[in-house]
């Protein structure tokens, strides 16, 4: 895993435990994948003149847990103890600032095009992982930035598979 810190985290309130997975979706510029342009916007070096969707971008305070990019490649810029800026305004079962009590995870991917093999092998893996780190976390407990934010957010979209996350993270934590 490649680490990325960005200065985007703080400490999560009274030390409360992760107890929600956000799988988030993010390309830059839009539709293209690969080249620096995610690294920079969680690390607040987004050069808003290097291309038009970038202006609106440039000077956010933003960040995820991790990335996982098209090929698998997983990149870290906040400790999973630390509270991420993903989630923006946002609730799940009726508690709001899902930041605080949730990691964020970004695929590398937009609301149109399917996500990679790759991705679903990293995320599952690592969302296993997660669960059996995290006595707070659980399968059950896995949603979509829209499920947090609808009305805001679309990310990963109508093409993310979740049966197929769902039963590759069975397998894995049934030992498979």
């Amino acid at each position: 895993m490649r680490q990325v810190l960005t200065p985007f985290c703080n400490a999560r309130p009274d030390n409360l435990a992760p107890e929600l997975i956000v799988v988030h979706g993010i390309s830059l510029p839009p539709g293209e994948f690969g080249g620096p342009w995610i690294d920079r916007l969680f690390t607040g070096n987004l050069p808003g003149e290097a291309h038009a969707s970038f202006v609106e971008r440039a000077g956010l305070k933003v960040s995820a847990h991790v990335l996982i990019r098209r090929d698998g490649e997983l990149v870290q810029y906040v400790p999973f103890s630390q509270r991420a800026w993903h989630a923006g305004v946002s609730q799940y079962r009726g508690r709001e600032n899902c930041n605080d009590f949730s990691i964020g995870i970004e695929l590398e991917g937009t609301d149109a095009a399917p996500y990679a093999d790759a991705q679903y092998a990293v995320l599952a893996e690592l969302a296993a992982t997660l669960i059996r780190t995290y006595d707070s976390l659980s399968a059950a407990h896995i949603v979509g930035h829209s499920d947090v934010a609808p009305g805001r957010k679309t990310d990963p979209g109508a093409v993310f598979d979740w049966p197929r996350l769902r039963a590759a993270l069975a397998a894995r934590l049934a030992g498979g």
